[in-house]
Order: C-alpha cells, then structure tokens, then sequence
C-alpha cells in the first residue's frame, strides 16, 4: 500500500554529520505521522524521531535530542533526518515508518523502510 526507501546513510567520522531521506510511494495521502528508529544487533528498535503530518509537532528520543532535526516534504512525499554531532554511539540500522499518530511505540506504525545503514567511527 504505502512503499517507505531510505537513502543518505553511510560512514561518517565522529563529529560529522549525515542526512537521511525516506521517499513514500503508494497511497500517500493515507500516511500521517512520520518516524525514525533505529537498531542495532541484539537490540530492540529504538525511537529517534517523530513529526505530526503538518510537521508543526517534532518529538526527539532522549539520546539524540539536541544533535537530530525532523523535518518533512509533503509535496515531495519526503522525510528527513539530520544527524549532527554524530557519535559512535549513533551507530545503526536506521528505519523509517508512518502511522496515525507520533508515537515512540513501534506497533503503532503501518509501515516500514527497509532500512541505512549508518556507521560512525572515532
């Protein structure tokens, strides 16, 4: 229904910055809220960001608030996350996903990128 691709990610030294796009195809116009997660192995996914559908409402998990901007295109059907200050600690698969509402929990997402990968060395 609703095609979610990922791009941007890669290696990138710490301090550097990096950013990520996810382009939607599909039925768009059911999407709302956008997200990005991100995972590492033997992990859960972990919340990064949130942005509400007219993108005036912008949430940040705790680890990254402060270094990470959301922000979204609605007419390009494009969401964006910029990752400056980056850490080895940053290191993940990063996902992209929408749903209804923002929201840190994953099972209130419709649907899923594929994931980039997204790799900081000291």
């Amino acid at each position: 229904q609703v095609q979610l691709v990922e791009s941007g990610g890669g290696l990138v030294q710490a301090g550097g910055s990096l950013r990520l796009s996810c382009v939607a195809s599909g039925r768009t116009s059911s999407m709302n809220a956008m997200g990005w997660f991100r995972q590492t192995p033997g992990t859960e996914r972990e919340f990064v960001a949130g942005i509400s559908w007219s993108g005036g409402g912008t949430y940040y998990g705790d680890s990254v608030k402060g270094r990470f901007t959301i922000s979204r295109d609605n007419a390009k059907n494009t969401v964006y996350l910029q990752m400056n200050s980056l850490t080895p600690e940053d290191t993940a698969v990063y996902y992209c996903a929408t749903g209804r509402v923002a929201t840190i929990r994953v099972e209130r997402y419709d649907y899923w990128g594929q994931g980039t990968q997204v790799t900081v060395s000291s």
